[in-house]
């Protein structure tokens, strides 16, 4: 097909995607220990099942021990423990270990499926781990911190002598009440209605904070005590405690406006999310590097942005947050497609990110982002408007190439494939 945009990859290397992400990766100078893989909707299934395939060439091929999604990071300990051997019903995993509605897509039990006959009979530390790096978080509001709570405080009550620890159990209880009060659905949209400005939630921040920095400070005797996974664990619940609520906080925040007010609720989120990527690349760092997938504008390099009530609204994507730490190490793939399932999806223009790569692409591909910025730029900067009614899809435009390193193209992701 005539177009001044490549593929990466040797013309005849196999799938394109797969032969593309080879010549990617064996010409970084430096090799990524994180690894983002974007969508740029969710519910589709071509998307998490090309995630699907390329975790099973980089564990096969780059030596990668780990995938973490946009998922909540609790709820996904009991989809690891699955997937490394334990026990359980794959059904009832699928139903609890993720949110957002995850569970219930198909590529999302292969995935499952697939990890955990891999892993069958291989030793503990070769096995492929499973990870959420999403906050205890959904659009219509967000989870009690007790938990979190409840989990790093139990464990430091189980190696630290009881009169070391600053806060009893009955008074963390006390102050937590009930936890419909944290989940009150219109808390979102109305900070009046959120326990995150009250004295409780004051006082729980102090709590969060006191144990997460015993945690630390007794680090040695733990990890001697207990086992360094155990100690992992509960770094999470600590993390996850106070970025829950911080994020409590911000939702009760009513000396700004909404449109402020929920940019400050995506930046205290993919805080959080950066918080536990960089935690993971830690942790993995003597096994192999991680597969990281999400939507495109969790792991850019730029800030995100949406329009609301008439206002433009920005904050600091987790991909940019991480990369800040992790610099090289840190790489990102965004994805896109020609064709897929929902209405309102029109025709890209040849001056699109979507109608350059379309016109270069037969079935799937993998693009250097750099190159195909440039070809836009020599169209005239890309003015033509690409858009889709479906709120929930971003197409990739100009401006976001410069957030990211290759560009996934599938040239069709109505069927569902991938």
């Amino acid at each position: 097909m005539s177009s001044a945009v490549r593929p990466l990859g040797p013309p005849s290397g196999g799938s394109g995607l797969v032969s593309g992400l080879d010549a990617f990766l064996g010409s970084v100078r430096c090799r990524p220990r994180l690894l983002g893989l974007g969508e740029p909707t969710h519910g589709v299934e071509a998307f998490p099942r090309l995630r699907n395939r390329v975790l099973r060439h980089l564990v096969e091929r780059w030596g990668y021990r780990s995938i973490a999604v946009e998922s909540d990071c609790l709820a996904a300990l009991a989809v690891d423990a699955y997937v490394r051997g334990g026990d359980g019903d794959l059904d009832e995993v699928l139903s609890t270990g993720f949110s957002h509605g995850f569970g219930e897509q198909a590529a999302n039990r292969e995935l499952l499926e697939w990890m955990r006959a891999y892993n069958g009979g291989r030793e503990p530390a070769d096995r492929v781990g499973f990870h959420g790096f999403d906050g205890p978080l959904e659009m219509s509001g967000a989870a009690s911190p007790r938990t979190a709570l409840a989990g790093l405080h139990a464990y430091l009550a189980a190696y630290v002598d009881p009169g070391r620890i600053p806060h009893g159990w009955e008074n963390v209880d006390a102050l937590l009440g009930d936890d419909g009060e944290w989940t009150e659905p219109a808390a979102m949209m109305d900070p009046g209605r959120s326990i995150g400005a009250g004295e409780r939630a004051r006082e729980l921040r102090i709590v969060a904070d006191d144990l997460a920095g015993l945690l630390w400070s007794e680090a040695p005797e733990l990890v001697a005590s207990g086992s360094r996974e155990e100690y992992r664990r509960a770094c999470l619940f600590g993390r996850t405690a106070r970025g829950l609520l911080r994020y409590h906080a911000v939702m009760a925040d009513s000396s700004v406006g909404q449109a402020t007010r929920v940019g400050r609720l995506g930046g205290a989120r993919d805080a959080m999310m950066a918080d536990n990527l960089l935690a993971l690349v830690r942790a993995e760092r003597d096994r192999g590097p991680t597969l990281v997938f999400a939507h495109n504008q969790h792991l850019r390099r730029e800030r995100a942005a949406m329009t609301m009530a008439g206002s433009q609204v920005g904050w600091w994507c987790a991909g940019a947050v991480a990369a800040t730490a992790l610099g090289e190490e840190y790489a990102v793939i965004a994805a896109d497609t020609g064709t897929a399932p929902w209405p309102g999806l029109e025709d890209p223009g040849p001056d699109t990110v979507r109608g350059v790569l379309r016109e270069a692409t037969e079935g799937e591909a993998l693009f250097a982002a750099d190159r195909v910025a440039a070809v836009l730029d020599g169209r005239g900067g890309a003015t033509a408007s690409d858009t889709a009614r479906d709120y929930r899809y971003f197409p990739l435009g100009l401006a976001d190439l410069g957030g990211v390193d290759a560009v996934a193209f599938l040239e069709d992701a109505a069927s569902g494939t991938g």
